[in-house]
This record gives structure tokens, sequence and C-alpha cells, in this order.
């Protein structure tokens, strides 16, 4: 058995505990310091293609419903609002009870552990749900988004990229196919003449391909320092990480391609949105997403603090490497490469807001239409944006709360003029 597959079965489909996961996973330890061999780095591509490739989680039937809302997270900064809610009793506030998020450490055990209902909320990244609902005919529900932005593209100090040509012939690493950090990326490559492939990592390249797989947010880092891959698109923390222990360095924001973008989504099973027996308790849930957003964004440092290793333990990092992915966004320091090009649009390292605008999925489900991934996506052809759009996302419990709290408005990603409730996409490459 792999070392990698060791750590997801430890406690069953992944399910990590944060303390145990900071004392006993190597790959953790090895992203805060220590190095990782090759072989490791084979079984962790190894595991993580694997995992990419499920033709589908193990589906079981819905339990007796359960008004103790139970949240699994991967360890980034999209998971925050999610994570505030709880530690800051916004639920309670709500009259909701909820017990400790559950750690995991990556997207195939996420799916399966939401999928056999050991959770009622999750973040998710944003294509997940429609490869889960129209490819595997599982009952998910998209009811906001986490946050915008907060994800960026990292390369080696050494790896002699500093143009997008210069990805010719690389190693790529993103989190999931079923990403916008694939999306993002390969639009990327493909408009500057590079061309996405999925190849092993041993064959030959052409100058002009770069080759993509797919690795756990937690094992990029590492696999970066001992120059395994030569960059990698993924969720912060693990950018800042990147650049502060791993040796890499910021090649572009993806909010500075892709203006205000979702990344991860908060989702719902199908019956928790419907019933109208848990309709007040949806409808809590959201009100408390909502007020932690807002928290968060007025609240940035302290809120890093918290989530960091040296406050509650959510992510075991510490606060250096929080604050900087919550905060740092500095064009004039971002210049060599210019990580931030579109200085005119305002945004920031990450923002929090939770409309899920009906343009944004639009964009999202064309791109993900032209974009390579593993397996058979033969599901997407006679599927339109118009049918994602109103099948897909409930937005009766985001926009109560939206109403109920103006100061949503406010964040960047929102425009600031006219309706804030529906906006033009912008996607410069």
């Amino acid at each position: 058995m792999s070392d990698m597959k060791k750590i997801y079965t430890q406690h069953g489909d992944g399910i990590q505990d944060p303390k145990l996961v900071l004392d006993t996973d190597p790959l953790f330890k090895g992203v805060l310091g220590s190095s990782i061999s090759r072989r490791t780095f084979l079984n962790m591509t190894a595991a993580g293609a694997l995992g990419s490739m499920l033709p589908g989680p193990s589906f079981a039937k819905e339990k007796k419903f359960d008004p103790v809302v139970r949240m699994g997270y991967i360890p980034i900064t999209d998971a925050a609002a999610l994570l505030v809610a709880h530690e800051k009793g916004f639920l309670k506030n709500q009259g909701i009870d909820s017990v400790p998020p559950t750690l995991i450490r990556g997207w195939s055990p996420l799916v399966e552990a939401f999928a056999s209902h050991r959770f009622n909320l999750t973040h998710m990244l944003a294509p997940i749900p429609i490869w889960m609902r129209y490819n595997n005919n599982f009952p998910i529900k998209v009811t906001a988004w986490d946050h915008t932005n907060g994800s960026a593209i990292v390369v080696g100090k050494n790896s002699g990229i500093k143009t997008v040509k210069d990805f010719g012939g690389k190693q790529f690493a993103i989190p999931y196919w079923y990403s916008n950090h694939n999306i993002i990326s390969q639009k990327m490559m493909k408009a500057h003449g590079i061309k996405p492939v999925i190849r092993p990592q041993d064959a030959d390249l052409a100058p002009d391909e770069c080759n993509y797989i797919v690795l756990p947010p937690p094992s990029m880092p590492p696999a970066l320092a001992a120059k395994s891959i030569d960059g990698y698109c993924v969720a912060e923390p693990f950018c800042a990480l990147g650049e502060i222990k791993a040796g890499g360095k910021l090649f572009r924001f993806t909010g500075d391609m892709w203006k205000g973008h979702p990344c991860c989504v908060v989702v719902m099973h199908e019956q928790d949105t419907m019933d109208p027996d848990r309709a007040a308790w949806a409808q809590g849930v959201h009100n408390a997403i909502i007020e932690a957003q807002i928290y968060i964004s007025e609240n940035r440092e302290s809120v890093s603090h918290l989530l960091s290793r040296d406050g509650k333990k959510y992510y075991p990092f510490p606060k250096e490497v929080v604050k900087r992915a919550m905060m740092f966004y500095d064009p004039a320091y971002y210049k060599n490469p210019h990580a931030i090009q579109h200085t005119e649009w305002g945004q920031d390292r990450i923002n929090f807001q939770a409309w899920p605008y009906e343009s944004a999925t639009e964009l999202n489900f064309n791109e993900l239409k032209e974009t390579l991934v593993t397996g058979d996506a033969a599901f997407l052809k006679d599927l339109t944006a118009e049918h994602v759009n109103k099948d897909l996302v409930n937005y009766d419990f985001v926009k109560k709360s939206l109403e109920a709290n103006p100061k949503w408005k406010n964040d960047s990603s929102v425009p600031q003029s006219g309706d804030p409730y529906t906006r033009e996409e912008v996607f410069e490459v």
C-alpha cells in the first residue's frame, strides 16, 4: 500500500482529524519543511490520478434528517466562511447546532464523504457538482458561493518559467480535473500556444506541450520544492505556502485573469433544500454563512490567526502563511513576472461574497466543455448552461440572506453600480 493510500484510508475515505494530520501526516510535514522522495511523489501522482478518475462516488441513501450541521473541508481559504460560521457561533445564533468541522486532504475523499451523507454541508470546486449531478445522477444543489478569486499559478524559482510559452515541456499540477484551476490555467496555456496534455510523468513532451497531473493541494508545495513538478495552480494558502516554504514564485493570480471568479461553492443535499420542514434550517445556515463572509472581510488579520495553527488549528499552517493568503496583493511586489496585470479591476487576493451569478455559471460550464479532462465527459454534450443554472443552483436561501445583509455589496467582486445580482463576466488571459 502506498504512503498516500495509507493516509487516505487512515480514518476511512480520507477523513482526518486536524491535530492527527499535523502529528502524523508525512506530506504535511514535508510541506512545512522537509523534502519529499521521488518514490513518494510517484505514489502521490498515482493516487491523485486514480482518485480523479473514479467513475462516481459510492452514493448512499439519505439518512433520517439530522439538523446538526456536519461539514467537511479541505484546508484551503475557500472553506473559511464555513469554518468561521461554526467557530464564531454564527450558526448557533441561528439556533443551529454544529459539530467541529472535519479536515479532509483531497477532493475525491471529500466527494465520497458528502455522497455517503457523512456531511450535510461542505464546499466543493465549482465544476464538481456539475459532474456529480449530471454524470452520476447525484441529487446535489449549489446554494451559494463560498468566496471569489483566492487561487494562483505558482512556479519554481529555478524552473525557467518567465512567460506562458515557457510552460512547454513542463510538468504542471492541478487539484482536480473538474476545477476552475484546470479551466483557467488551460485557457491561459492555449491562448499562448501551449497545448495541455495528459501523459505519464516520464513521457516525452513536445516543446509546445505542458503535461497536466492531479495532486492533492497539500502535496503540491513539497513536489515543487523537490522539482518533481515545475508549477501548479491551486487555492490558497498553498500558493502563499509555495512562496514562503517551497522555493516558488507567483506567476499569475487567477482572479487577475477571470475577474471575481468563483472557485468553491456551498453545496447541500437536494432534499435539504426542497423539504418545507427544513426550510428554516437551510435559511439559518445561509444567514450564518453570509454573516461569516462579512466578518472575514472586515477582520482578515484576526481570522488569519484564528484559522491558523497558531490559533484554532483549522489549517496546519502558521499565521504568516494564512495572513499572506488573505491579505497580500501588491502589484509592485508581484512584478517579475507580472502576477497582477489588471490593477484597474480593484480585486483582492481573495474575496468573500455568496451570490452565485448566472453569468459565471454559464461561463464556467461553457469553458468546462472546452477543457481537457480524464474519463468520459460526454455527459456535457447535451447539457446547456441555461438548464444547469436553473436545475443545479438554488437561489432562494442565499438571496434572502443577502437582502438582510446589504454589506455584501461592498465586496469588489460585486458590481458597484446597477443591479448587484447581475454582472458581465471578464476573462482576459
